[in-house]
């Protein structure tokens, strides 16, 4: 294998350079994952390169790696940790398939969930059975997520009975934590210091949202405030609701001082529980499965998450836990520690557990946020990009 990796690579000309890739599933994801040291330092070189490797832009992405869809057209970015409190760093890139763009600012939960095992396929993280624990520099939100991923001698496992709807089939679970990364990229878990905000919307009117900021900054906002009908949630939106979404989201992010036509703030729309069936497959979903039902309009241009992220999973989850958001007010009110989310593929569940913080400012605290997620390795090889695009 080293030989024909070798005389591969050799396959390199004056119109095309081969660099060392692999292609992670991570839950409803897929990523390429590059070292970081093939990666341009520059932000300029280093789109280029990102934009030559995905093909984009292009709505098949025809001449590059991407699979012409907001979940398959990411890359994670490996390197050493920079932090004493983690093993190693990640940065994910969100890379538009039809636009000349790639974002930074958030984060990817479900290829996350690929980064712990492919250190252990790499041999960047010592392994250790049953489970090697994995602390994860994110460094797109500058926090800490801690991945738990079962392994046996030095690989990670794949099979496993752990299901993820959007997934066929079944494999070994890797459990995700977030709660070290509350406040990540604004400081607090509740950026606007409330629970609940009522904005205005040119042309639209006044809406009530809930922003949260833990994996991601997100914000809630009712089916009924954007002018859906609750029961109808998940569904495929039309161009007025996406249009709508595009000018709130551009407005919350001028309330928290954010960049405006970016990935952040994450646009969540949710209803309480009700009997749906999923986008993906027809497959009927009872409203005693659910504590609360959502969906995402993320990406840019936005459009329909036909899963749901595993950030904002984190982020919805924890809000449906703070009395006084939108989700608290609109989720099953159920004395356990996990929450189960309905969503356009399915359901998923995230466990919480918050408390109050002990300054008695009525803060709260995030214990634990977690799920579970599998992942596994795709590809592990070489890519050529045309220098002619870089």
């Amino acid at each position: 294998m080293a030989i024909e990796m070798q005389m591969t690579a050799s396959l390199g000309s004056a119109e095309l350079i081969p660099v060392r890739c692999t292609v992670m599933r991570g839950g409803t994801s897929k990523a390429v994952f590059l070292p970081a040291e093939v990666v341009p330092e520059s932000a300029s070189a280093r789109e280029r390169f990102l934009l030559a490797l995905m093909g984009s832009p292009d709505p098949r992405q025809i001449d590059g790696l991407g699979g012409a869809d907001l979940l398959t057209t990411k890359v994670a970015i490996i390197g050493p940790s920079t932090r004493k409190d983690a093993d190693l760093d990640y940065t994910f890139a969100q890379v538009s398939v039809t636009r000349p763009e790639v974002y930074f600012d958030m984060n990817c939960g479900n290829i996350s969930s690929a980064v712990g095992v492919y250190a252990v396929e790499q041999g960047l993280i010592p392994s250790q059975e049953p489970l090697t624990r994995i602390r994860i520099h994110n460094r797109n939100t500058h926090t800490v997520l801690l991945s738990d991923v079962p392994v046996k001698g030095n690989h990670a496992l794949v099979e496993g009975d752990c299901t993820v709807d959007g997934v066929p089939g079944t494999g070994a679970a890797v459990k995700m934590d977030y709660h070290l990364t509350a406040g990540g990229a604004t400081g607090s878990l509740l950026p606007t210091g409330h629970a609940q905000d009522v904005i205005a919307i040119e042309g639209w009117g006044e809406v009530r949202i809930s922003v949260v900021d833990i994996a991601n900054v997100g914000f809630m906002v009712s089916a009924e405030d954007v002018g859906l009908d609750p029961s109808k949630i998940p569904a495929v939106p039309d161009q007025d609701l996406l249009r709508k979404m595009d000018a709130l989201q551009r407005t919350v992010a001028k309330l928290l001082g954010m960049a405006q036509g970016q990935l952040t703030p994450i646009p969540v729309i949710v209803a309480p529980p009700h009997d749906f069936e999923t986008i993906v497959g027809g497959v009927a979903v009872e409203a005693d499965q659910v504590d609360i039902v959502s969906e995402v309009i993320g990406g840019q241009p936005l459009t329909l998450h036909k899963a749901f992220p595993g950030t904002t999973s984190v982020t919805l989850a924890v809000a449906a836990k703070i009395p006084g958001t939108v989700a608290y007010e609109l989720a099953r009110k159920e004395d356990t520690h996990t929450v189960r989310i309905g969503h356009p593929s399915g359901r998923m569940e995230v466990g919480v557990r918050v408390s109050s913080s002990s300054s008695h400012d009525g803060s709260v605290v995030v214990d634990e946020a977690s799920y579970l997620r599998t992942a596994r390795l795709l590809m592990d090889g070489i890519t050529y990009l045309r220098r002619s695009r870089l």
